[in-house]
């Protein structure tokens, strides 16, 4: 595995890779890797010659600085599990590397309704800041495959569209959760859980099957007693909805191609899932 730290080195490395005739998937994270991120390594290894894997944690996307401060950094332990797993490229960049000119007046994205449900009505500015640094880190890596976590549904239709707008050839593979054995889905988040939080936690995923079990049904009496269901089991709820795949947008009752999401508060962990109806 080769670590690049600059972005021009990175840059000019990958223009003989392509012109080489390789074909480069990236897999973009903010670190404290798990085996869910160690499975897009996998999948992109299987599908491209060349993987990218990034390990920065963006400032601009936490509409909460506690919890930027907070996030759990772990590069040793990365490393290892990124060698182990085979990975080609780490880029490994300092702030200034991906915003030279500073965090401050960054542009703005037209992501339409996505930024005002759900996650986006929850974390104002998240979603900004998500294609702030996406933007950046695709213009620096111009894969021809790009692979995230389908934990962050939300997240994946963002950059979708982020690539939309940047006009980018690139493919994105939103890719299947990876969940612990009770059903909780991995997440950089969970080390911050106590025992008795981790224990409380994977009723979020029981929730969420619960829902779907009751599918197709009236929408109300299900969020209803999908956040009664939270609730006993210690979260504070965000929002528990049901949604249509493609836009976000509510369904009406029994309505074809949803999907069931939920976030939700262990304690200070916020903790976010989803389940396709």
């Amino acid at each position: 595995m080769i670590l690049f730290k600059r972005a021009a080195d990175l840059t000019g490395y990958l223009e003989k890779q392509r012109a080489a005739g390789q074909s480069i998937g990236f897999v973009p994270t903010m670190g404290a890797l798990h085996q869910g991120h160690i499975s897009l390594i996998t999948i992109s290894k299987k599908t491209t010659s060349l993987t990218v894997c990034s390990i920065f944690v963006n400032p601009t996307q936490f509409n909460d600085p506690k919890d930027f401060q907070k996030y759990p950094i772990t590069i040793e332990k990365d490393i290892v599990l990124l060698e182990k797993a085979g990975t080609d490229v780490l880029f490994l960049p300092q702030v200034g590397e991906v915003y030279p000119t500073g965090t401050n007046d960054l542009e703005n994205y037209d992501l339409g309704s996505l930024e005002t449900v759900l996650e986006g009505a929850f974390r104002p500015g998240h979603f900004q800041g998500v294609c702030q640094v996406m933007q950046r880190l695709l213009h620096i890596v111009r894969p021809q495959h790009l692979f995230m976590g389908s934990k962050d549904y939300q997240q994946c239709m963002v950059v979708q569209r982020l690539l939309h707008l940047m006009g980018l050839p690139t493919t994105l593979h939103p890719c299947p959760i990876v969940r612990e054995s009770d059903g909780l889905a991995m997440s950089s988040r969970n080390v911050r859980l106590d025992p008795e939080q981790r224990f409380f936690a994977a009723a979020i995923y029981a929730t969420l099957q619960t829902i779907r079990q009751d599918w197709p049904g009236p929408v109300a009496p299900l969020v209803e007693k999908a956040t009664k269901m939270l609730e006993e089991a210690h979260f504070r709820v965000d929002y528990v909805a049901i949604a249509d795949r493609n836009t976000l947008q509510p369904v009406r009752d029994g309505a074809p191609k949803a999907v069931a999401l939920i976030a939700a508060f262990m304690g200070e962990v916020r903790l976010i899932d989803n389940l396709e109806l």
